[in-house]
Formats: structure tokens, sequence, C-alpha cells
């Protein structure tokens, strides 16, 4: 009898992979029901990752939209599935314990039944409590391994960890691709090594296509006895997403497994809801360079997840780079050019800090920390002068023990600035936290929501939580997508016109609609042309940028010569980043190297320490307000 192979429908992290946004709830309510009657998928992925903080700058309540969006498929007897981090739960920064296992306790209640949870360091202590929380809130646990290329990841590596995972406990095990990269030969490796240890284990495979390798190791994990694979469909499958369910199943149907059938009425359905979806705003946060595959991918790493903040980053980056370049009567460089030297620093910095797996948080730290040698290099400074402090918590351990080593220049500069590694479990560094966000409720008299899902929301994501509530996160992103819109007018380049052919045709052979006939039955298909008219990605708005409100700041402790604090960088400008610290203060005194405040760019907070000592005479930001390169933050003397 046939080997018999399910699918999985990653539709939340389709749209992630792709570009900043997914789709509204009521975007998501219109679409389900037609992901339903495609009638293939057996599991469908609808929480995770940056799913909630996204609905939370739409200014939307997550926990309705969880519970929304995964009712059609608990309906439906589809089993819905969430990406979690481990210590890091479902942000990028780790969690206290106690916010942990409500997260678990609440996220069945809204209707998830399986927790996927990876840790990006491997590190199995930071997945036992996840495993542990889960299973007690009545989830399956799927604990995944985070695959990557190195000395140091080989198939008896990763055979070893999924011994571990399920002497812990674990249900399931997912082998999680998130680059892309594991060579499909290694793939088939460890998943025979573990079918033949724990047979009774189901194994999922979950791949990017990127790189080019996704097809084949699918085609290898089933051969190898894989039980569910994690699929994408058009238009947001390929390229730095996943794999179109229909060509894996063509291929798996060829290769004699038992896959299921495919509704196409309904996969056309799907298909032109989520290309109406990406012309009606989405498309707005989504770059067409995202939508290509690229074999440059299997040097850095790289996930597919992250490279649609990437590249933003890097366009970010490289005004910047280039104003200085300018400035500075330089050659400017182009996008490519600083995308080539990243990939190279990337390959470079990796083992230097250890190997550790490029998922999520620390692929960004890892790409943050190249991007960062870069541009100081560029500028004539030393690789290495900027290193945000997240990023030191994963370098000494903090974050969990990496599983490669440090090289000796890295243990130096560890030397040098006095720090220490830390050996112990990282979850010990973080003690509970509930408490502390109940009293903020009931201070600001909000309601703690069904099954305490409002006080989870806001115990793991503070800021994001508090500007929803104020109002504030709404605004911000209704001001943002209707200057990206009013840029598109602008920018907007008008077509040459054509002479009319003689049969009055004038659409330039490039239809904006398709009427597909399926079983008798039409479905409008919507076709955009990112090359000619901005769509699906439209560029932001390259118009002079919002000033940062004035603040004033100001002293008359003022007695001498003004010493400066200049930000080393672009970004959010915070006098702190946690509540344990104290905030810088007009009159204070500085010492050389004292922190004055953190930069928060790409995710990441960078220390921003005084050069000179002296008496604080202005603060010239405020909290969250945003700063460029060279911008004065403190003035001192």
């Amino acid at each position: 009898m046939a080997k018999e192979i399910k699918f999985s429908l990653l539709y939340r992290d389709m749209w992630q992979s792709s570009g900043k946004y997914v789709p509204t709830v009521e975007q998501l309510l219109e679409v389900a029901p037609a992901i339903v009657d495609m009638g293939c998928f057996a599991r469908v992925e609808t929480n995770g990752g940056g799913f909630e903080q996204i609905n939370l700058l739409f200014g939307e309540n997550p926990n309705v939209a969880v519970r929304k969006w995964t009712q059609p498929f608990n309906d439906a007897g589809i089993q819905t599935h969430m990406l979690e981090r481990g210590l890091n739960g479902i942000r990028m920064s780790p969690v206290p314990a106690d916010i942990r296992r409500l997260m678990f306790r609440v996220k069945k209640k809204q209707g998830t039944d399986i927790a996927r949870s990876f840790d990006g360091l491997n590190d199995p202590r930071n997945l036992e409590s996840s495993i542990k929380f889960a299973k007690e809130a009545g989830m399956i646990s799927q604990a995944a391994l985070s695959l990557t290329v190195s000395e140091v990841h080989t198939v008896e590596y990763y055979t070893k960890l999924a011994d571990t995972l399920i002497e812990m406990g674990a249900d399931e095990i997912c082998m999680k691709d998130m680059a892309g990269i594991a060579r499909p030969a290694s793939v088939g490796k460890i998943i025979k090594n573990i079918k033949d240890r724990h047979p009774d284990i189901p194994i999922t495979y979950h791949g990017h296509a990127g790189p080019g390798f996704q097809m084949a190791s699918i085609l290898e994990a089933a051969y190898a006895g894989v039980d569910y694979v994690d699929t994408a469909m058009e238009p947001l499958a390929w390229g730095t997403g996943h794999a179109d369910v229909l060509a894996i199943q063509a291929m798996l149907k060829d290769a004699g497994f038992n896959v299921p059938d495919i509704n196409m009425k309904a996969y056309m359905k799907v298909r032109s809801l989520t290309q109406k979806y990406i012309d009606d705003f989405l498309g707005y946060y989504i770059n067409p360079k995202n939508r290509l595959m690229n074999s440059l991918l299997i040097g850095p790493g790289l996930p597919g997840g992250m490279m649609g903040s990437l590249m933003a980053d890097l366009e970010s980056n490289l005004e910047s780079l280039n104003k200085w370049l300018a400035k500075n009567d330089k050659q400017e460089i182009t996008l490519d050019d600083l995308l080539i030297k990243l990939f190279k620093e990337v390959a470079y910095v990796w083992p230097k800090i250890g190997n550790p797996p490029l998922v999520t948080p620390f692929s960004q730290y890892v790409k943050n920390l190249a991007l960062m040698n870069v541009m100081q290099m560029e500028r004539g400074k030393e690789r290495w002068s900027i290193i945000a402090d997240n990023i030191w918590d994963m370098i000494l351990g903090r974050a969990g023990k990496l599983p490669g080593t440090l090289a000796p220049e890295i243990v130096q500069l560890i030397k040098e600035q006095g720090r220490e590694f830390y050996d112990g479990n990282p979850q010990n560094l973080y003690p509970d936290q509930l408490n502390e966000f109940r009293a903020e409720m009931k201070k600001n008299n909000w309601d703690f929501g069904q099954d305490d899902e409002e006080l989870f929301e806001l115990a793991m994501h503070p800021e994001q939580y508090r500007a929803y509530k104020s109002g504030a996160a709404k605004t911000a992103f209704e001001q943002d997508l209707a200057k990206r819109r009013a840029a598109t007018q602008v920018e907007k380049p008008q077509p040459a016109p054509v002479d009319a052919p003689a049969n009055g045709v004038t659409n330039n052979f490039q239809p904006r609609q398709l009427v597909i006939n399926v079983d008798n039955e039409e479905y409008m298909v919507y076709i955009s042309y990112p090359e000619n008219d901005g769509i699906p990605f439209h560029p932001v708005n390259k118009a002079v940028p919002p000033q940062p409100k004035v603040v004033d700041n100001r002293s008359d402790f003022s007695n001498g010569k003004i010493k400066e604090v200049i930000s080393p960088l672009e970004g959010k400008f915070y006098l702190t980043k946690d509540p344990s610290e104290t905030p810088l203060k007009v009159g204070a005194q500085v010492k050389v190297g004292e922190i004055i405040g953190y930069i928060e760019s790409m995710k990441t907070y960078n220390a921003i320490a005084a050069e000179e000592s002296g008496k604080v005479t202005e603060i010239c930001f405020s909290n969250g307000d945003l700063v460029e390169e060279d911008d004065i933050l403190v003035k001192l003397n």
C-alpha cells in the first residue's frame, strides 16, 4: 500500500515570507471557506511569529483575529498549528516562564491544536518548557529541528537532538528548513534515522524555496518516511516562500505516494482572493524581488521568512550610506552592491560567533551584525565596532548554548569590554512578570479578556499592545499606508501612447484580469505587472520624512564647551530598553563609556555610550523618536 503524505497550508507564513503584513481578519475570514473547500489540507497554520504583532500594528485585536481565523478550520476538522520560538514565545526577546505557560493555555482555548516549538540555537533547555506547557494545555507538542549547514550541524547532530526532544515528551518532530539550504540527501538521512528510532512519531518537513533545493528535499523526505509536508500556493509560492501545493502533489503522486486530491475550483478561488488582497494594500509592503529564487542564498543561508524585512532594511541603510558617501565625495553604491557585500559578510561573521542556526531571532542578529560591519567598514571604521545588546546576549550564552566555538577575536573583544559568559539555564535570567502586568491591567481598568487572553497579549507584546489600546498604532498604520498610496500615484510612470491596432484592442497585450473557466465555473484572476505599474510592490514614499517633534529638554547647566553624543545609525531612540533601567535626565553627570540610551534598528537595541564625560544639558529626542545617523542625541558640558 502506498505511503500516505498529508499537506499543511502555511497561509500565515506565505505572507510573512513575502512582505511585512498579513491579511486583516476580514480578509482571512473571506478566504478561509475556500481553503477548506480545497479539500487537500489536513492542517493549516493559523498563528505564530509576527501574526499577533501585525494585528496590533493594524489596530486590530489579535485575540479576536485568532479565534475567528481558527474557527472555520476547527469546524471542518482541519487541525490548526502555530509557530512559537521557545524561550522567546511569539516575540523576538526572551519571555518569563509564567507568560510562556499562559500562552499555550490561551492559544488552545482560542482553537489552536498544535504548537510547533523551535529554539534558534537548538538548545533543548529552551524547548523543554515549551513541550511541557503545550501538553499541559492539551495541545500537540511538535518540536522543531532548526536545520542549517556547517561542520557542526551534521546528520548525527540532528538525530541526537530529535532523540532528546522526544525523550522530553515531544509528540511530533518538524524538520524546519527555514532557509531552504539543507541538502536534500541529508534531509532524507535525518528523517530516516528518526523513523528508525521512533516509528510512531509523526514528522513534518517545512522548507523555503529560495535557494532552489526545496522540491528535491521534499521528495527525499517523502522517500525517507515523512508524514506531513508544508505547502504554499500561488500567487505567494516560490521565491522567498514555499513550493506550491500543485507542484508538490503532482511530484509525489508520480512517485507513487498516496496524496490528497485538490478541488481546483477552490484553488482558483483562494488564488484569486490572495491576489486581490495584494492589490488592495498588502502589495505595498511586498518587494517584487521576493518572488524570485536566488541561489546566492545558499552561501549566507538566510531564511525566507526574513527576506521581506531584509530588503526593507537594506533600502533604508543604503540611503543612509549613500548620503554619507556623497557628503564625503565618494562613489555611491547600488542595492545589489550592498546585498552582495552583506551576503559575503554574513558568511564571514557566522562561524566567528559560534554558528547559531539562522532562524528567528538569531538570523536577524547575524544579518544585523554583518550589515553593521559593512556599514562601518564602508565608512572607514572597524569591524565589530557596533554590536547590539541582543547580539551580545546570544554571544555570551544568555539566550542558550551556541553550537559552535567563538573566534579568538570575539573572545578578545569580550575580555577588552569586561563582559562575562553565562552557562546557566537561560530561563532563570527572566523572572515571572504576570503579576506586574495584572497590576497594569487593573490600574488602566482594562478587561482581562476571555481566558485571560488580553492579559496575555499585554504581557507578550507590551509596547505594541499599549499602542493598540491608545489608538496610536492604528493611526500610524493608516498614515503610513496613505503615504505609500500617495507616493504610488505621484511616482507611477505613465505608459507611452500606443497606436490602436486595427481591431481596436489597446491593452498592450497585458491583461489586468482574466476569467478562467474551471469545471464550468468562472473565476476572476487578477494579474499584476510590477515592472510596469508598481503592483504588487509599491515604492515607499521618498518625500521628506516626518521630522521628530522638538523636545525642550534644555537646561541652564551649560557653562563651557558643549560636547555632543551622536547617533551612529538610523532607528528609534530610547532612553531605556526595559523597566529596570533608570532613564537619563538633564543635569545628570555622565562618565566615559556610560550608556545614555539605545537606538532600536532592525529589531535589535544598540547601546549608545558617551565618549566623553560631562553633565547633561539637553536630551534632544523623546522615547520612540526616529533619528538619523549623525543626529545629536544628547548634549553635555
